[in-house]
């Protein structure tokens, strides 16, 4: 594995034409690993409009099987190959009769390490996901690749803790969320993006690795709604510090270099891992926080 890593995150506005977004995609991309990116995040669900402002089984047929004949899923993978650069790739997958909010990770060789399916489906106005997408059935992932052990979560996975730090336990150096978030139909006063922000920079904090979060940008139309996403895309240290940070508007490319001897070197120093408790976390696997036997 390489240590001095440089990971990079890009955001953008979708068209709702998945040619044209992949051309944007692998435009960044490269912008990115000329400027040495060695990991490159690429916000959720990139090939399109965020089609889940509105429940329509119209929308199924954006679904397609995670295999070799996928065309975004392909060119990310010969994009991967051809720069020499670790890529997880956002996509609606169909798998027989279900449904999946997934990411590919895709290796510097262009291979697929494997899938995640997003855990956590959120239900609101304007995110009606679970009109969509199951419950992910692969649990927390991470994998190991040239550039460091990576696990990622997909966007409303990004606000739960015991995410983050099941990934750490696993071994993740970093974590990445791919995310699609912005204005809040039934709260049109309503701002989340410094929360959005300050929750994901905890868990860099808490696990002492570096977070990224890539979002797209723009206003949306879709089944006669709107919607605005708020860019706002980021790569924070180790210590929760934001190291790099996008715009509310506008394409970014942003990168960050990290040494994963000394990340490794601090998180054992710190002892937060070593002071952990477990056997007294069971409330953590209960819905309501109570025991019942």
């Amino acid at each position: 594995m390489t240590n001095e890593v440089t990971l990079a995150v890009v955001q953008f506005a979708c068209s709702d034409d998945a040619a044209e977004n992949v051309i944007t995609a692998t435009r960044l991309v490269r912008e990115a690993a000329g400027r040495g990116a060695n990991i490159v995040l690429v916000q959720e669900l990139f090939e399109g409009l965020y089609f889940c402002q509105e429940e329509s089984p119209a929308h199924f047929v954006r679904a397609r099987p995670l295999d070799d004949d996928h065309p975004t899923l392909s060119a990310m993978r010969r994009l991967a190959a051809e720069l020499g650069v670790v890529i997880p790739v956002s996509l609606f997958e169909a798998r027989n009769q279900a449904y999946f909010n997934s990411l590919a990770m895709v290796d510097d060789a262009g291979a697929v390490l494997g899938i995640y399916r997003k855990s956590h489906i959120p239900d609101g106005p304007g995110y009606s996901e679970k009109f969509y997408f199951n419950p992910g059935d692969t649990g927390f992932r991470v994998w190991e690749t040239r550039f460091g052990t990576i696990g990622v979560g997909i966007c409303w996975d990004q606000w739960f803790p015991e995410a983050a730090r099941a990934m750490a336990l696993m071994g993740a150096e970093f974590l990445l969320y791919p995310t699609a978030i912005g204005s809040e139909p039934g709260r049109p006063d309503f701002d989340s993006m410094e929360h959005w922000r300050i929750t994901m920079r905890g868990h860099a904090g808490a696990n002492l690795m570096p977070v990224a979060a890539a979002n797209r940008i723009g206003t949306e139309h879709v089944g006669g709604k709107e919607q605005s996403y708020y860019g706002s895309s980021f790569i924070a240290g180790p210590s929760g510090e934001l190291v790099a940070s996008a715009g509310r508007e506008g394409e970014a490319v942003l990168t960050a270099g990290f040494d994963r001897a000394k990340l490794r070197a601090d998180r054992a120093a710190w002892g937060l891992f070593r002071d952990r408790r477990p056997e007294l976390y069971g409330a953590l696997a209960t819905l309501d926080g109570t025991d019942p036997r």
